[in-house]
C-alpha cells in the first residue's frame, strides 16, 4: 500500500520561503510521476507542479512558475517543493500525489496516490 506523507508546512511572512517534503513508502517511488497540488479555503484543488520519474523534467502552474521548484531524491523516496517569494494567495493545504503513468499530468484525476496534506499560511 503506497503511503505519502507531507511535512514542512507552517506560517511564513510574505516574501519568505518554505520547503515541503513528501516521503513515499510502500511502493516503488522511482517509478512514479509525482505532483504537488493545493487547496485554498473555499476553492477547488489546483495543480501546482509535477516532476517526471527521473527528475529530468518539471511542469508548473503559471501562478507559481519562477517562484516554486520541484525536485526529488529517489534514494530517499522523497519529493520536495521549494517555495520562494511566497504571497498571501499561496495560503493553502498542499498535497503531494503520485501516479505510475509517465509524462507530466496536471489533472488530479490522473494521480492515484495522495498524501493528507500540510498547511501553508502566508501572512501579509
Amino acid at each position: 500500500q503506497v503511503q505519502l506523507v507531507e511535512s514542512g508546512g507552517g506560517l511564513v511572512p510574505a516574501g519568505g520561503s518554505l520547503t515541503l517534503s513528501c516521503e513515499c513508502s510502500g511502493g516503488t517511488f522511482s517509478t512514479y510521476t509525482m505532483g504537488w497540488f493545493r487547496r485554498a479555503p473555499g476553492e477547488e484543488r489546483e495543480f501546482v507542479g509535477a516532476i517526471t520519474r527521473n527528475g529530468e523534467y518539471t511542469a508548473y502552474a503559471d501562478s507559481v512558475k519562477g517562484r516554486f521548484t520541484i525536485s526529488r531524491d529517489n534514494a530517499k523516496n522523497t519529493v520536495y517543493l521549494q517555495m520562494n517569494s511566497l504571497k498571501p494567495e499561496d495560503t493553502a493545504v498542499y498535497s503531494c500525489a503520485g501516479t505510475p503513468w509517465g509524462g507530466l499530468p496536471r489533472d488530479q484525476n490522473n494521480f492515484e496516490y495522495w498524501g493528507h496534506g500540510t498547511q501553508v499560511t502566508v501572512s501579509s
